[in-house]
């Protein structure tokens, strides 16, 4: 087995789909109308690990929109060309709540999305991008 989705509560379908494919660079894998006013919507990479956008449908859900993780960072994308992906997110509006920082790990920066849960952006760590290079 292998986890392929995890949910994340939404306000309304449409900004949340404009949102992470137009800003963040995610591809609209699935929207499809499952009746009463609910969608099965998935962004992320086809064929890869998928966000699941759940519309709140009721006060308690919707009051956990944007505070999933409790104000924690969780959600992480690697990427393989940090540099260019952080300006091209931060050209188009991504709010990034800091400046980007090397860790043993990787280049890092965390950033919020349209409805403040946080998610980490993680690319290759310095020595090794530029061994690549």
């Amino acid at each position: 087995m292998r986890p392929v989705m995890a949910s994340l509560l939404v306000r309304d379908y449409d900004e949340a789909i404009a949102y992470f494919c137009d800003k963040v660079g995610f591809t609209l894998v699935e929207d499809s109308d499952l009746g009463g006013g609910k969608r099965w919507v998935r962004v992320g990479v086809e064929g890869g690990f998928c966000i699941l956008l759940a519309k709140a449908n009721t006060e308690s859900q919707s009051v956990l929109v944007g505070k999933q993780m409790g104000g924690r960072v969780g959600f992480f994308l690697n990427t393989e060309d940090f540099d260019a992906d952080h300006a091209r997110m931060k050209g188009q509006g991504v709010h990034f709540i800091e400046e980007p920082r090397s860790m043993e790990y990787g280049k890092v920066v965390v950033f919020e999305d349209l409805y403040g849960n946080r998610w980490d952006m993680i690319g290759k760590p310095v020595a090794a991008a530029q061994a690549s290079s």
